[in-house]
């Protein structure tokens, strides 16, 4: 994988809109594989990546952005979905927020989505890719719910792990989503967070699946399994 090109100090006008620009294309060089340390060119904010060895029959990856929770970092993006990556020939990539939190978060869209771009060309160089997903924990998966249904034309599935809110800046296309939420979350409560945005997504034509399970802000074993089940399957 080349190293990404680092994002402008000044957001490009669709970066600010949340638009993703890069597409999938055929790869022009071999990328490495395993856990793969990514310089973020931009004052030290690093990238993670995990790529599978290639698939024996030469299939392609699908590709998840992993973004962490807030004041955390690329390498917890990049643990959301680890353990799972081999069985499912899934190539990670987990950025490091330019704040605390996501730049929707922290103060205004750009930076961050820039980044990502990056990033994603930098993967489609290196690597067959035949899907994008987005993914995140907590207000990671805010900004992943919020950026995917910006981004339908090219994310077709995203991942949102206890998020707290989806707020599009645009919407494209009509990504399917896994939403998951502890019952019992004191951080981001879930009778103001999922189990009211869900049902919006649904009535507008979203096609959601929504697991509740006995706990916290937490990501437990099963749901890491069957979310990673249902989107491969």
């Amino acid at each position: 994988m080349s190293d990404p090109a680092p994002p402008s100090r000044e957001p490009a006008q669709g970066h600010r809109h949340g638009r993703l620009t890069t597409r999938p294309h055929p790869p022009v060089v071999s990328g490495p594989t395993g856990i793969v340390p990514l310089p973020g060119g931009d004052g030290g904010r690093p990238a993670m990546a995990y790529v599978p060895e290639p698939a024996a029959d030469g299939a392609a990856y699908r590709l998840v952005v992993l973004l962490h929770g807030a004041g955390g970092s690329a390498r917890h993006g990049l643990d959301l979905l680890l353990a799972e990556a081999d069985a499912h020939h899934l190539l990670l990539i987990a950025p490091q927020s330019s704040a605390t939190s996501w730049d929707l978060i922290a103060g205004g869209l750009g930076v961050d989505v820039g980044h990502i771009d990056a990033l994603l060309a930098s993967a489609f160089d290196g690597y067959p890719v035949r899907g994008v997903t987005l993914g995140g924990f907590s207000d990671g998966a805010s900004y992943a719910l919020s950026l995917g249904l910006a981004n339908g034309d090219l994310v077709d599935a995203v991942l949102a792990f206890s998020p707290g809110f989806a707020a599009p800046p645009v919407v494209r296309g009509r990504p399917r989503i896994f939403v998951s939420h502890g019952v019992n979350d004191p951080v981001l409560p879930v009778d103001v967070c999922s189990r009211r945005f869900v049902p919006h997504l649904r009535g507008i034509g979203y096609d959601v699946t929504y697991e509740e399970f006995p706990g916290g802000h937490d990501l437990p074993a099963g749901i890491r399994a069957r979310a990673t089940g249902w989107l491969t399957g």
